[in-house]
């Protein structure tokens, strides 16, 4: 029998839709990657939790460690405490340190699973913040809890660095400092302003181009302890740019949420194999995870062809997820994990579930179905009915 529900559509009108996709691909038994795949993963919040949501955080442990099980299941990699996590933008740093340590802890029980967790300055006041120097110390004191769990690194942009920082000098001497520290290789981490506005002017500058050319200078003066850069330009051109001109061995990891199928694909260019793909640390891999994997997995076999089967269709979802305001993505990431059974509700930390329209959820989900990602199809329905109940519509 086929699924149906009526829907909203452009112009505030209600129109019947009946599902056509499929449940997601997954992939062979055994099969291993020839790209390093993180998701950066999503918290999911405690909905009976006495706290006042804009203000305070309070996150169901076992479910969220239990999304990170799911994730390594399908050969996932896992980046923790990121934005997807919604880091710095309702989980504050002592939630998000004791999220790395629940999730390094689970890690090891699972058989090559990875995790790298995001070090940050977002415990600083920003109006207290006076100089690099306040900085630096912010970055120690993160860098110095994360690796006394044993954790490995994304030093993530900050915010306070964009704010005092008055040239790319400045983030030079905070990098050096910072990479001559790190016990084992980071990953670093480019946020463009259409992730976080307070990020504008990253590297000491708005040109992109000069930026990234600082940028590759701190990573040529450290090619020993960064494993990668992790970029968030949407911009692909750039990201093959940079990656073209990474020194041998220094990993691209696309933040592309809107070309990552041809980036992840790569084009061959050049002797270096890491300047001819990229390999992948992407929020919408949280969305559209079982759809990664298979994909990775045909695409480590050799069937460039069936990778882009799988994976083409899962690009017109995210784009709408990412859709500016893109900071607000974490809403979509959430619904798809509500939509297919990992979470038990659709409320979200700092109350961000309000971020999106029901036209945004509305075309989410007939994308989520076109690109054959509702795990639980019936689930999805009602779970999709009981939203559209709350906003009115009875039908």
């Amino acid at each position: 029998m086929t699924l149906s529900l009526t829907l909203p559509v452009a112009g505030g009108a209600l129109a019947p839709y009946a599902l056509r996709g499929s449940t997601p691909a997954r992939p062979p038994a055994g099969v291993r990657f020839n790209r390093i795949a993180y998701s950066a993963a999503h918290v999911v919040a405690d909905p009976l939790a006495a706290v006042d949501p804009w203000l305070q955080s309070a996150v169901d442990w076992d479910a969220t460690i239990g999304y990170r099980r799911h994730l390594w299941s399908l050969g996932l990699g896992v980046a923790e405490a990121m934005d997807t996590a919604q880091r710095g933008m309702g989980l504050d740093w002592p939630t998000s340190l004791e999220l790395i340590r629940r999730s390094l802890d689970a890690a090891r029980d699972v058989p090559g699973a990875l995790v790298a967790s995001g070090c940050g300055t977002d415990h600083l006041d920003l109006d207290a913040v006076k100089s690099v120097d306040d900085v630096i110390r912010a970055y120690e004191e993160q860098m110095a809890a994360i690796e006394a769990l044993g954790g490995k690194l994304i030093v993530m942009a900050s915010r306070a660095l964009a704010r005092v920082a008055k040239s790319p000098a400045d983030y030079e001497r905070v990098y050096d400092r910072i990479l001559r520290q790190a016990k084992q290789p980071v990953v670093l981490h480019w946020l463009g302003d259409m992730f976080d506005p307070a990020l504008a002017g990253y590297w000491g500058t708005k040109d992109v181009d000069a930026a990234m050319a600082t940028a590759l200078g701190i990573i040529a003066a450290h090619p020993d302890k960064v494993d990668g850069i992790k970029i968030s330009l949407l911009d692909k051109d750039k990201e093959i740019a940079m990656r073209r001109r990474l020194p041998p061995g220094v990993r691209m990891y696309t933040g592309d949420d809107f070309n990552y199928a041809e980036l992840i694909a790569g084009d061959g260019h050049g002797s270096e194999q890491t300047h001819g793909q990229s390999d992948a640390l992407l929020g919408i891999f949280d969305a559209i995870a079982p759809a990664a994997s298979a994909a990775l997995g045909e695409l480590a076999q050799g069937n460039v062809e069936k990778f882009h089967a799988i994976l083409g269709p899962t690009v017109p979802l995210s784009r709408h997820i990412f859709a500016a305001p893109t900071r607000f993505y974490k809403t979509g990431v959430v619904f798809m994990a509500w939509l297919n059974g990992h979470q038990s509700h659709f409320t979200m930390v700092g109350g961000q579930q309000s971020t999106r329209s029901l036209q945004h959820f509305a075309e989410l989900f007939r994308l989520a179905d076109a690109a054959n990602l509702l795990e639980q199809p019936e689930l999805a329905v009602r779970r999709m009915k009981t939203l559209l109940a709350l906003h009115g519509v009875e039908a």
